[in-house]
């Protein structure tokens, strides 16, 4: 019997099997960012363990409040800056050099088809882009992870999300992984891990791949994966040159990696998107969902755009694209926040900051801030907000807050118009 990319990725890393649906695996890279793993830091030492199994596979970075925003958050960015240090961790991203892990930690290559990723971080499963198996954890695994560089899952079952068809002009990732997570609702992939297929999946670079693998946590699943291929090669080829003689060969290798014609599935859906159009949330959960046009008219007070999902150079130039000899309305805020330095850097060379900011865009440094409600966008009561982030839940991104969940075009879009828009009337 055939085998998932998500049993092969378990087979390859299997530490020990405790109990019959329980599984260890060696794990290839621990991720950590200052909100969730000074607190496991604190308990390693308390407990006197104040050790990591392997500095060379922790990568670490100050991405959710940067730079810190009161004594608290200072703190936290210090527990994170001395433990790196003590520990001789060399991948640490302190304040100038970081970026959102889930851009930052891929665009530096540390991300490899076939490798296991944990960290205390739901968005984790972005990094399933890349062929691998990644989920986020909490504390407990976390210190384990860092500790014995191992960590517990339940036997893989997974869900193939088929998606078919021909995507529109002005309907992104972003677009089909809210239709998706409309299809299945917030718990209808409990427990699983979406293997996304098809030849519209295929056709996407490795930015579009991240969005989808990045919101498969909003479905309910442990992770989103996709399968290796050439798109995965030309992207690593630069961190991987020296181990292939082509990317072909990158290609060819990571084909091992793939799903077999007669491997089992806990359940398979097709979704054909010919007709899609773009997406948006309402209400407070991730699988309310509609058609734009259902809710176009609807003000807004704030546009974000940025964050893990959709805050990479791709994202930027969507957004750009509409945003071009425009300007934003009288009514509305719009906030910019590359997701990366190098993002920055890259829409700064491309003249992307300057169409932002000709708009009335606020360019903000990379950070998490806004998507969680901690800094840089918090709303106030009673607040809308057009969001390019992953979730819309009560108070998400500011107490009494209301944000809406679409795609850096439609975003672009509510910031022209100061309403929810379809963005398809500014394509050229």
């Amino acid at each position: 019997m055939g085998r998932t990319i998500a049993e092969k990725i378990f087979a390859a890393h299997l530490r020990d099997t405790p109990a019959p649906d329980n599984m260890v695996l060696d794990i290839d890279v621990v991720m950590c960012h200052e909100i969730t793993t000074p607190i496991a830091i604190l308990d390693l030492v308390d407990k006197g363990r104040d050790r990591v199994f392997d500095p060379d596979k922790i990568k670490a970075v100050i991405d959710h409040v940067n730079p810190a925003k009161d004594s608290k958050t200072a703190t936290q960015g210090k527990i994170m800056r001395d433990w790196a240090r003590r520990q001789g961790i060399k991948d640490f991203f302190d304040v100038g050099r970081n970026g959102v892990c889930h851009a930052l930690f891929p665009e530096k290559g540390f991300i490899r088809p076939g490798y296991t990723v944990i960290m205390g971080d739901s968005h984790t499963c972005t990094h399933g882009a890349f062929g691998a198996f990644a989920a986020g954890v909490g504390t407990t695994d976390l210190e384990v992870g860092i500790l014995k560089g191992v960590c517990a899952f339940r036997t893989p079952k997974t869900m193939k999300i088929e998606v078919t068809g021909t995507l529109q002009p002005g309907v992104s990732a972003k677009d089909i992984i809210l239709f998706i997570i409309k299809s299945l609702t917030v718990n209808g992939a409990t427990d699983r891990i979406l293997e996304f297929r098809g030849p519209v999946i295929e056709e996407m670079d490795m930015a579009a791949r991240m969005t989808l693998c990045n919101m498969a946590v909003e479905a309910g699943a442990t992770s989103g994966i996709c399968l290796p291929d050439r798109v995965t090669a030309e992207y690593l080829w630069p961190f991987i040159k020296d181990r292939y003689d082509s990317v072909a060969a990158a290609t060819a290798d990571f084909a091992r990696w793939h799903s077999d014609p007669d491997a089992v599935y806990a359940q398979t859906k097709s979704l054909d998107i010919s007709k899609l159009e773009p997406q948006v949330t309402f209400d407070y959960k991730p699988d309310q969902v509609k058609d734009i046009g259902e809710l176009a008219g609807r003000p807004v007070d704030q546009v974000y755009i940025g964050s893990c999902t959709n805050g990479r150079i791709e994202d930027l130039r969507a957004a750009a694209s509409i945003l071009k000899g425009r300007t934003i309305a009288d009514n509305v805020r719009g906030i910019l926040t590359p997701a990366t330095p190098e993002v920055y850097s890259q829409a700064l060379d491309e003249g992307l900051i300057r169409i932002f900011m000709d708009a009335g865009f606020c360019v903000s440094n990379p950070t998490c801030g806004a998507c969680l409600g901690m800094s840089n966008g918090v709303l106030a009561e009673g607040e809308v907000c057009a969001s390019t982030t992953n979730r819309n839940f009560n108070g998400r991104m500011g107490k009494g807050g209301m944000v809406h969940l679409m795609s850096p075009l439609s975003a672009a879009a509510a910031a022209i118009t100061g309403r929810i828009t379809d963005p398809r009337q500014f394509l050229n």
